[in-house]
């Protein structure tokens, strides 16, 4: 872990309230990113447990294919010239999905990692999710909440994250892709992403193709294939919003670094 990243994490305050961090989607460079697992139940899940247990009745009923499982779901955040810091807990599925249907999503903070898959002729790759999921139909990078498997040590491993989601949901290896250099981020209504470049030797119809073959032999069939992103027409995909700022910012032609 980054010895100013900890020190930051020491002496923050974590006002959550995101002020002083760049406007809403738009994506900016950041440091590093520590995440702190406590102990115990979320202060949120304690407090709303009767809300929670009734939404979920309500999303099972009309979706019976959602499982609670596990995640890990902020309590606090702080952004400094050191990168990002939070404390967080492990929480039910369940009480993640009332929490995002809270029309001011108080009470805690969701950040993710979003491993963001180039190719050789300058186009991105993300999936279609399932019908069956909890975000049917919508297009976004091979990715998924932070789950106690990425837990090493009490803090959260966000490479190993996206390694895991990325194999998982297309097959492909981010170790044969060349990594960018440095991480981003970008933030809207408390929820808040973390993406990082890799680049594949494979052209956009080539990585497509080979995302389609893998999802034949997947055990979890939560993706309904794959898509080719050339432009950053919000209209192309019916593309989860987190990946707009994404595309406007890639096809804006940022300045893109990689790693020897």
């Amino acid at each position: 872990m980054n010895a100013n990243l900890n020190a930051n994490f020491n002496n923050s305050n974590f006002s959550d309230d995101f002020a002083g961090w760049p406007p809403e989607a738009t994506v900016f460079p950041i440091a590093g990113v520590d995440l702190r697992i406590l102990p115990g139940p979320h202060p949120l899940v304690a407090a709303e447990e009767a809300a929670i247990r009734e939404n979920w009745a309500r999303e099972t009923a009309a979706n019976p294919a959602l499982f609670d499982g596990r995640m890990v779901f902020q309590q606090r955040l702080s952004l400094s010239e050191n990168g990002i810091a939070g404390e967080g807990h492990v929480i039910p599925f369940s009480a993640f999905m009332w929490w995002r249907r809270q029309p001011q999503r108080q009470g805690g903070v969701h950040i993710f990692a979003y491993p963001v898959l180039e190719t050789s002729d300058g186009a991105l790759v993300a999936i279609r999710m399932g019908a069956h999921t909890a975000n049917p139909g919508q297009v976004y990078f091979a990715a998924g909440s932070l789950e106690p498997e990425d837990i090493v040590d009490g803090r959260c491993d966000i490479e190993a994250n996206m390694r895991r989601e990325v194999h998982e949901e297309t097959g492909l290896d981010l170790g044969r892709s060349v990594a960018g250099q440095g991480l981003f981020a970008s933030h809207s209504n408390r929820t808040v992403t973390v993406l990082r470049l890799f680049r594949f030797d494979m052209t956009a119809d080539e990585m497509v193709e080979r995302i389609e073959s893998h999802m034949l032999v997947a055990e979890d069939k939560e993706i309904a294939g794959a898509a080719a992103i050339r432009s950053a027409d919000h209209s192309a995909h019916p593309y989860n919003i987190a990946m707009l700022p994404v595309i406007d910012w890639y096809f804006g032609k940022v300045e893109r670094i990689y790693a020897a």
